[in-house]
């Protein structure tokens, strides 16, 4: 059968032995012929597979800004474009639903597929002024504030002067607000209060302090419910640096109202005594509805700072005897606030 095949073919003048031959001597030559191909046809697939796919079209970003959520999604989904929203407290109720940011901004080009950064309103984080008496007042202001700490704007405030009136309330506590409780919020407000000052004075017995050393003074101002207003004087012969030299008794009592003032005179030399520099802090301030509390603190060059003294004042006038090593800086705070700081020399 093969015989007659071959015969056939040799016909045609195709000597197939004599190809078969040469086939396998050249085997390897027809094998990286074979390859070559492969690699051809497959570098002109790909070639014809990236041509025929399309890059992303780039489309103009739309400016939604100030727009309904809803309304923005539907531009954003026309121009292919995937927006990634982010919530976020504002100023008034009636941007709850709108787009205060965007990014990139409106008439940015960009690929199609790219994703728009959208900031959207979800109201303020109260619609409505609460009931805020029989609170005190520095807690109603910490409150607030951490409250709206994470919004635009604050939409209540606490006045920086309330109405102080006397009641039996602890002072501090607020009487009445305005605008009341319930009070829709449509823009910031500032509310109106009227906070309890305490009881009326009550009469306070009068330190004797003539003659006592500067600590002694400086520990009797601090127990004392009393004003002290010093005069420095220096000292005369037989008198000792940092002492009380006379003290006025207010129409001859033993008593007075509370944080009424006492005025003192003291010794304080005009020179380095005893390796202490000498001094009377003499500061004015406003006056305050309640009485808060005044503090000095001393810090050496060298040493642990420290508190010289510290009580409740009522404003206007402020004075504090003190003696401290030389280079020493004296720090005067009033409801932990900075009123004053300086180095004695």
């Amino acid at each position: 059968m093969k015989f007659n095949w071959y015969k056939k073919i040799s016909s045609f003048g195709i000597d197939l032995e004599k190809a078969e031959q040469s086939l396998s001597e050249n085997r390897k030559l027809v094998g990286f012929v074979v390859l070559i191909m492969l690699v051809f046809m497959m570098l002109a697939g790909f070639a014809a597979f990236f041509i025929t796919v399309k890059s992303p079209e780039k489309v103009m970003v739309p400016d939604v800004v100030g727009k309904e959520l809803t309304g923005a999604l539907q531009e954003m989904q026309v121009k292919e474009l995937y927006p990634k929203i982010r919530l976020r407290y504002s100023k008034s109720p009636e941007d709850k639903g709108t787009v205060l940011e965007q990014s990139p901004a409106g008439g940015t080009i960009v690929k199609a597929g790219r994703r728009i950064n959208l900031t959207v309103s979800q109201g303020v984080i109260l619609d409505r002024v609460e009931d805020y008496t029989g609170m005190k007042i520095d807690d109603l202001r910490i409150q607030l504030q951490t409250l709206f700490a994470a919004s635009s704007v604050q939409m209540i405030k606490v006045p920086d002067l309330p109405i102080y009136r006397q009641d039996e309330a602890e002072p501090g506590t607020i009487l009445e607000q305005n605008p009341p409780a319930n009070t829709n919020l449509s823009s910031p407000i500032t509310l109106q209060l009227v906070v309890s000052s305490g009881p009326g004075r009550k009469e306070v017995p009068i330190p004797n302090l003539k003659g006592l050393s500067l600590n002694d003074t400086l520990l009797q101002m601090s127990r004392s419910s009393l004003i002290f207003d010093f005069t420095a004087q220096l000292p005369e012969e037989g008198q000792e640096a940092g002492t009380v030299i006379s003290q006025k008794w207010p129409d001859g009592k033993t008593s007075a109202p509370t944080y009424s003032r006492i005025e003192a005179v003291i010794a304080l030399p005009d020179k380095i005594h005893n390796n202490l520099i000498y001094g009377l802090i003499d500061e004015r301030l406003p006056p305050y509805p309640l009485p808060l509390e005044a503090e000095l603190k001393a810090e050496p060059v060298q040493g642990i700072p420290y508190r010289i003294a510290a009580f409740k004042h009522t404003g206007n006038r402020l004075t504090i005897p003190y003696a401290v090593p030389r280079k020493t800086r004296l720090i005067l705070t009033v409801e932990g606030k900075e009123i004053k700081r300086f180095i004695a020399e």
